[in-house]
């Protein structure tokens, strides 16, 4: 005789432990002891480091639209002494012979301006490591000494779809794969049970270039792939509370345990469902989430010394200010990867085709205060050492003018790493002398992928999914150099 709805599977589950099996399962699952082997001879990760780990979160900040390099933390004074002439008239004629095959797009449309543009901004050396700044960053600049800043960066596309490569390491024509921040959680899990494991801050890239993909899990699975979260308290993330209020928390509490159950017994007939999965974490987190998530971002209730410290008083700074200060509170509260996205949708504010000045002026006021405050908080409070934070855009802007801007410049660019597991005050790599090639220890941007899962005690090969290829240049080599 056949009990309609029930499963050989789920009788023998049901029978066994019950309901206390069920629950038993969810948390192995939670904690990576135990699941289904999609392959032969290969196992889920444990969610501990393959090697001795010296960061436990990463906030890694992202400027969408590409900074100018040469103005930034690669300053090029030789731009100022030959404004005005073509590159084939300057001693630095060889720059333009100079080809990089595995650089697309290094063409006259893109990042190849040949009439060189003076600076834009001033620039002076900053800490005991002499660290060169433009003007634009001197709240950064006064933090050098914590910096490991990178200047041989270059990448493969010299489009806005940049911007996903960043994230993912691969060309924007393949966007089915995972983040960093996708791969970060699922080597290792989350550090709470009250909040997303990874989580995002500020407007992401514009579906033009990669939108929700620039912070998606791809294969690895939903449940791996970034919470955008809003700062504003009344409104931290869409649905977080009850319509109406005509619900208390103890009927959904109840009705969340009754949904959790359906679900399980459900997932016993699905075990390889990852939306299923990803349905039932989400029940449960969210319920969590409604009282933990208003109060992380309930900044007045940092000491005005610390608000002003991330330029909460100032017009021109609070917005970005409060996404970095939100973004300590989450590390503080065991949040592993947090991602903040300043100047989102569509191609990026920083895209400076023209009026750089004005462009750059406007938007690093925004940026710099905040992010100065950011470092210099963690520091104070010991988290630094346990902290990563990048600072990094998709591709650099070109030496030669654009009209009154500068074009992407996917050949070179700069970005700075702080934080657990890096030494500070270190330059890294360099570009010519006009900022147009990386050319002393080219990295690519996978090389800061890999460098930032070294600092959390991952291997990347050691993540591989069974049928799903990566290659040398999707994992990327630590940058050794740079490391305490």
């Amino acid at each position: 005789m056949r009990c309609p709805g029930i499963t050989r599977r789920s009788f023998l589950a049901d029978t066994g432990m019950g309901f206390t099996g069920l629950a038993l399962g969810a948390m192995l699952a939670r904690n990576r002891v135990a699941g289904a082997d999609p392959a032969v001879g290969w196992a889920p990760p444990s969610g501990l480091p393959h090697l001795p780990a010296r960061a436990k979160s990463v906030i890694w900040i992202f400027l969408c639209g590409g900074v100018s390099h040469v103005e930034s933390f690669d300053v090029k004074p030789e731009l100022n002494r030959y404004a005005g002439k073509s590159i084939a008239d300057t001693p630095f004629a060889g720059v333009l012979a100079t080809e990089h095959k595995d650089v697309i797009g290094a063409n006259p449309a893109h990042g190849n301006r040949k009439t060189l543009m003076a600076l834009q901004t001033g620039h002076r050396p900053y800490g005991q490591c002499g660290l060169v700044v433009g003007d634009w960053f001197r709240n950064i600049g006064a933090c050098a000494d914590d910096l490991a800043v990178v200047r041989s960066l270059w990448t493969i596309h010299n489009d806005h779809g940049a911007q996903l490569t960043w994230q993912t390491g691969r060309h924007p024509r393949e966007l089915e794969h995972p983040t960093l921040g996708a791969w970060a959680t699922y080597g290792l899990g989350s550090l709470n049970e009250n909040l997303p494991e990874y989580v995002v801050l500020g407007t992401p890239t514009g579906d033009c270039c990669g939108g929700a993909f620039t912070y998606g899990a791809s294969y690895l699975g939903p449940e791996h792939g970034g919470v955008r979260l809003g700062t504003d308290p009344a409104e931290p993330l869409p649905f977080i509370h009850p319509s109406g209020g005509q619900v208390s928390a103890a009927e959904q509490e109840s009705n969340l345990s009754l949904l959790g159950r359906l679900n399980r017994l459900a997932g016993i007939d699905y075990p390889d469902d990852a939306n299923l999965r990803a349905r039932i974490k989400s029940y449960e987190l969210a319920f969590q989430m409604q009282s933990s998530v208003p109060e992380t971002i309930q900044l007045e209730t940092e000491p005005p010394h610390i608000q002003r410290l991330y330029g909460l008083d100032r017009d021109a700074t609070k917005g970005f200010g409060r996404q970095c200060l939100v973004a300590r509170r989450l590390v503080e509260r065991g949040v592993r990867f947090i991602q903040i996205f300043h100047g989102g949708g569509g191609g990026g504010d920083w895209d400076a085709h023209s009026a750089i000045q004005a462009n750059h002026s406007r938007l690093a006021e925004q940026v710099d205060l905040p992010v100065a405050g950011l470092l210099r908080d963690l520091k104070q409070r010991g988290l630094l050492d346990q902290t990563l934070v990048v600072f990094g855009t998709e591709f650099g802007r070109s030496p030669g003018a654009e009209g009154t801007g500068r074009d992407h410049h996917p050949q070179a660019f700069s970005a700075w790493l702080a934080g657990g597991g890096v030494r500070g005050g270190v330059q890294y790599g360099a570009t010519d002398e006009l900022g147009f090639h990386a050319e002393v220890d080219r990295r690519y941007v996978t090389d800061i992928h890999a460098t930032t899962m070294h600092c959390l005690g991952l291997d990347s090969r050691a993540l591989e999914v069974p049928g799903r290829k990566r290659l040398d240049l999707d994992h990327g080599r630590v940058i050794q150099e740079i490391l305490a």
